[in-house]
């Protein structure tokens, strides 16, 4: 037996969700003569609170003291048959920038051609009028690179020293932790769920274990791949474990990824980037083949903004 998929083009027979790849991934540069020279103000970030890709930029942006550098516009976490939209609301806005009234006229502003599914973020080039680059990967890098000089609290990111160990667990994280509970919510056959529900929990496992020896994933520091990490712990209690069936354990019967999750919320000015109710109006109201009646769950009551102790490991 084989469920409707949530988008038919990311789908194999298995029943297995596989993600497009990003489509605009031109980059920011250190050059006058470039296509998209690096300038403040130039550059605008559109967003979802509700998602956890656009969430990293998010924090990478203003944990980096670039707000100022490169301004932001959120949009409606309900996602219709039109895609991302720009409305007045609580926490969301229309677009000052274009007038854009949905996502896809950004798309279509930059590829006239262009049929695949419109996703945020997007970085957005002001004075061309068209999208820079839409993959976050690619946009943390160049927040942390070329964009560093507009900085007022730069924040080492990717560390040389820790180049290679990092870019592989950023990559375990990604595919088993970040995508894997997409895969499990998207799969529309009974084994595509339970062999990503599998290498979830296996993935969760591991980095439960690492965390026993150390406060972050590299031990003192904080660099991008725990952001990386926290951008779907922080929702994995909420949405996931519920709306997308991966509900072995909850992030909370883990001691150190819980502390570890409370560590990070607690970070100077990531509580302001995290929104609950953007988070699950969007899963739970977009989803309409996995959540049919729309209903919203008031729960659950977490607990992350008091203190809590975790030693210097």
């Amino acid at each position: 037996m084989s469920a409707k998929p949530q988008f038919p083009e990311e789908h194999a027979e298995s029943g297995d969700f596989e993600r497009q790849e990003d489509a605009f991934r031109s980059w920011v540069e250190d050059d006058r003569e470039a296509l998209h020279p690096v300038e403040e103000g130039r550059y605008h970030l559109y967003i979802s609170l509700a998602c956890p890709w656009a969430h990293r930029t998010l924090i990478v942006r203003n944990l980096m003291g670039l707000q100022a550098a490169v301004g932001t516009t959120t949009v409606d976490p309900v996602r219709d048959e039109r895609g991302w939209a720009f409305r007045d609301g609580p926490g969301h806005s229309p677009d000052p920038v274009n007038g854009f009234r949905f996502l896809s006229e950004a798309y279509r502003a930059t590829d006239a051609d262009f049929d695949g599914r419109v996703t945020v973020p997007v970085l957005w080039d002001r004075q061309k009028r068209v999208i820079v680059n839409n993959a976050e990967d690619d946009i943390c890098r160049m927040f942390d690179g070329v964009f560093a000089r507009f900085a007022k609290s730069p924040v080492p990111f990717f560390p040389a020293a820790i180049e290679e160990e990092q870019s592989a667990w950023s990559r375990f994280i990604y595919e088993n932790i970040n995508n894997g509970v997409y895969r499990a919510g998207f799969a529309t056959t009974q084994e595509a769920y339970e062999k990503a529900v599998r290498n979830l929990f296996d993935a969760l496992d591991r980095v439960e274990t690492r965390l026993a020896e150390r406060r972050y994933l590299f031990g003192p520091q904080i660099v991008e791949a725990d952001w990386r990490l926290f951008c779907t712990l922080v929702r994995f209690d909420a949405v996931y474990h519920g709306h997308f069936k991966c509900n072995l354990r909850r992030i909370i019967d883990y001691p150190n990824l819980q502390g570890y999750l409370r560590d990070l919320y607690q970070q100077p000015g990531i509580a302001e980037t995290v929104d609950f109710d953007h988070i699950k109006r969007h899963y739970y109201i977009t989803h309409g083949d996995i959540n049919p009646t729309g209903i919203v769950p008031i729960g659950p009551e977490l607990d992350l903004g008091r203190p809590h102790d975790r030693d210097n490991r």
